[in-house]
């Protein structure tokens, strides 16, 4: 049996680190990341994901991150849904998205009644001020550290601006964006005849 033969009937996750990922594992790490992801969850879906776990790798990351950014719903729960997909299937999904949801939705539901009961608090006020500083901080980390990655051709730095450019200064919708940049990147990365050639030969 060759190697491409062996891979094919390997069963799903076992050529990536992710053999014998359990419902349980997929749930208590998506519940962690829910627990503890302050101010924006991306940071820590990838050192949870890639860094920890390595059941994704960095480019898998951006293309999820890419999907769930460009369908509706919460990135987290869009990436739950696809990392769970890809390590266990439909219970994989329920497993992720019930983990990541539960600890927001137990903290949000206290917070709810103690805000109800008193008010905006001037402690609380200054402390999410200083959570959103923070989160600016580990946001950019990522960007940086993914784009070293992801970032091969100096043409996919135009992309990126001109990404930014169509959302923050032209105030377009990001499907929209996505769909219009990802055309013109598919054009420029698109197999060219001569690779073609190289591949026969």
């Amino acid at each position: 049996m060759s190697e491409t033969d062996a891979k094919l009937v390997l069963p799903r996750g076992a050529d990536t680190g992710q053999a014998g990922v359990s419902i349980g594992l997929i749930f208590l790490e998506f519940l962690i990341v829910g627990a503890t992801s302050f101010g924006g969850v991306v940071p820590y879906l990838r050192g949870s994901l890639v860094t920890k776990r390595h059941w994704i790798d960095d480019k898998e990351f951006v293309e999820m991150l890419s999907i769930s950014q460009s369908l509706p719903g919460l990135n987290a729960t869009n990436m739950a849904i696809l990392v769970g997909e890809k390590l266990r299937g439909a219970l994989g999904s329920v497993a992720a998205i019930i983990g990541i949801c539960l600890p927001g939705a137990v903290i949000m539901y206290v917070v709810g009644i103690f805000y109800r009961s008193h008010g905006d608090h001037v402690w609380v006020t200054a402390a999410l001020k200083g959570v959103a500083a923070a989160a600016v901080g580990m946001v950019l980390s990522t960007v940086v550290g993914l784009s070293k990655k992801s970032l091969a051709n100096k043409l996919d730095f135009v992309f990126m601006a001109l990404t930014v450019i169509a959302v923050n200064r032209l105030h377009q919708s990001v499907p929209r964006t996505l769909v219009a940049v990802g055309l013109l990147a598919i054009l420029f990365h698109r197999p060219r005849k001569e690779r073609k050639e190289n591949v026969v030969l």
